[in-house]
């Protein structure tokens, strides 16, 4: 891999700060997406700390011309990404008879419209170098499903539908486009859960714990690799055994 320049957005914190880390360890220039300066400026610093080449860049990943000012940035910069991380979602949990409108939509926007255009925007540099790698974070959810996040469940339904469909578009590039699911991880989000509603999860997981970042990012790295040359299209779950496909 000639062109390793790596892509990850919401890497501010929990899954998309360790991709972040284990690519720029793989020695990978990073640049690490927020949605606010002070996320841009974490990413930053600990690129820096841990002498890692890259840097934060602000987006809004419900925003096309948040996309489009960050493509431009990069191509001044002259560091089109070869891979690809699709790690920024959102949530607005909600049971479905009382949703509000906004609450469906906004949803959607960030996690499948934007992701759509994401890939959409850098995919012609990829094409013309012929190689390049497409990752997805979806969830266990999308297979599951879960009281209160239709909206999230069908946002990440649909990502995973979208992810087979282009890998067949692009596959003829040596470009691969591939999907990570993960279960419940130890980040910020899973630490405001009761520990007793944690209590609860666990013994539905078969290996008894709540996995870490490092874990889905070193599975992110992997996919990343020459290693994973032939393997497109796919949906790999890393949720300890709560969900087997």
């Amino acid at each position: 891999m000639e062109h390793k320049i790596a892509l990850i957005t919401g890497a501010s914190r929990g899954i998309g700060a360790a991709i972040a880390r284990i690519l720029g360890s793989a020695g990978f220039k990073v640049y690490g997406t927020a949605t606010t300066n002070e996320g841009v400026l974490r990413i930053s610093a600990f690129l820096k700390q841990d002498a890692i080449e890259g840097q934060g860049m602000l987006l809004d990943i419900a925003d096309p011309e948040s996309i489009s000012n960050l493509k431009s940035m990069m191509a001044d910069l002259n560091s089109e990404p070869s891979v690809i991380i699709n790690n920024a979602g959102i949530t607005k949990d909600n049971l479905l008879i009382r949703m509000k409108h906004d609450e469906w939509n906004d949803v959607i926007t960030a996690n499948l419209l934007g992701v759509q255009q994401i890939c959409k925007i850098f995919l012609r540099d990829m094409i013309k170098r012929r190689w390049g790698r497409i990752i997805n974070i979806s969830s266990v959810v999308a297979s599951i499903g879960n009281s209160g996040q239709t909206n999230y469940s069908a946002s990440k339904a649909g990502l995973e539908g979208f992810s087979r469909s282009l890998a067949v578009e692009v596959a003829s590039r040596n470009i691969t486009v591939n999907v990570i699911s993960p279960g419940f991880i130890s980040t910020d989000m899973t630490n405001k859960i009761s520990l007793d509603s944690r209590d609860h999860i666990k013994r539905k997981i078969p290996l008894e714990r709540f996995g870490t970042p490092e874990e889905v990012a070193e599975v992110v790295a992997f996919l990343s690799s020459d290693e994973a040359n032939y393997i497109t299209g796919e949906n790999i779950h890393v949720n300890g055994g709560m969900y087997m496909s």
